[in-house]
């Protein structure tokens, strides 16, 4: 069996070195501008991931390279560049604020944690962030998917990320991993609070319409808990606003390809609902903790078009959980169950002088 080549530089080791810990946020990612170009590098990397397309290589990457990297680019930048900020990409930005909030929340409760966030697909990169870590002393590593519901398609890729950052590096911090939170009453609490205070705005829809990204049928029949993750939080967010069955509707959006996948599809249920005469109708997207192309264009957008053309009258985006008190509260809340046991507390100047001493003591030894 063949060992692996470890290439990582690794930082100075140093004798009787205090743990540190860190929270790593990982969602999918982005392309670093709205070009043409920038799309093409992100999606040759994101679609060829076998986690997302689970398609015989031989077969898939030929239609990759040659049909699709060809032709999607300048459709998906066009897209893209209507959601722009001028912070740059959306999902970044928000992530970005994400990380910043969830340092400050867990300072604020006595834990000295350091937090980062990272991109599957696109900058930073996991691995970039892992090494950024190791540099500064980190010794344990909570890694947290930006993703509640379990899917192979996502959580388990951003897990075959850090294990491929791991079997290239010599000493590895202690690792633990978020699969999911799907349930958490404080992540459903802040979707709920979300959609409370937009109504309160706005008055209440006709329909309310939760929309999920979609996932190839296949995954389901293959053992992905994801397609039940999503009925759960849908159950357990109409409970808290209150709805009874048919007040609101569970979609699944951003089909790609001709497979089947989950249904129903997100657009062709909002036709149905204004062509037959449904007036009002609120869309959320409970699986995105942070605004990005796929709400903000397929669902802000696009789908608002599809449903007015309908015969709809009004059709409103409620945003997602982005940098609401409630959900930075529940993200500190689901990071600190996760790390229990771990030393997170700052150490006062005499356990760091003891510490210190300690280590030169060793230094001399050795």
């Amino acid at each position: 069996m063949a060992t692996p080549s470890h290439t990582r530089q690794e930082p100075s080791y140093t004798h009787g070195q205090m743990p540190r810990t860190a929270v790593l946020l990982c969602n999918l990612g982005t392309p670093d501008e709205a070009t043409a170009s920038a799309v093409r590098r992100y999606l040759a990397q994101f679609l060829s991931d076998p986690r997302v397309v689970e398609i015989p290589r031989l077969l898939w990457l030929p239609i990759l390279h040659g049909i699709i990297l060809r032709v999607r680019p300048a459709r998906s930048a066009a897209k893209y560049a209507s959601v722009w900020t001028p912070e740059g990409s959306p999902l970044k930005v928000w992530t970005q604020k994400q990380a910043l909030m969830l340092r400050g929340w867990l300072g604020e409760s006595g834990q000295a944690v350091d937090v980062r966030y990272a991109m599957r697909y696109g900058n930073p990169s996991i691995a970039s962030q892992m090494d950024a870590l190791k540099a500064d002393g980190v010794t344990r590593v909570l890694i947290l998917p930006a993703y509640p519901q379990y899917s192979a398609t996502t959580t388990a890729s951003v897990f075959d990320d850090v294990y491929a950052w791991a079997a290239r590096t010599r000493n590895i911090p202690e690792l633990r991993f978020v699969n999911r939170y799907h349930d958490d009453p404080g992540y459903i609490e802040a979707l709920c609070k979300r959609v409370r205070d937009f109504w309160q705005m706005h008055g209440r829809p006709d329909q309310l319409v939760m929309s999920f990204h979609g996932v190839p049928e296949r995954t389901l029949h293959l053992g992905d808990p994801y397609h039940c993750e999503c009925h759960k939080t849908a159950r357990l967010l109409a409970a808290g606003l209150g709805l009874a069955p048919e007040q609101y509707k569970l979609t699944f959006q951003s089909r790609f390809g001709k497979a089947k996948w989950l249904e129903p599809y997100t657009e062709p249920t909002l036709k149905l609902m204004g062509a037959a005469g449904v007036k009002r109708v609120d869309v959320v997207c409970p699986g995105f903790t942070a605004d990005c192309l796929e709400t903000l264009e397929e669902i802000a957008q696009e789908a608002r078009d599809a449903f007015i053309e309908s015969g709809g009258k009004e059709f409103n985006y409620i945003p997602c959980l982005n940098d609401s008190n409630e959900w930075i509260t529940a993200l500190s809340g689901i990071a600190q169950n996760h790390m229990q046991g771990w030393p997170m507390k700052a150490p006062d100047a005499q356990t760091l002088a003891a510490s210190r001493a300690a280590a030169l003591a060793l230094g001399a030894a050795n």
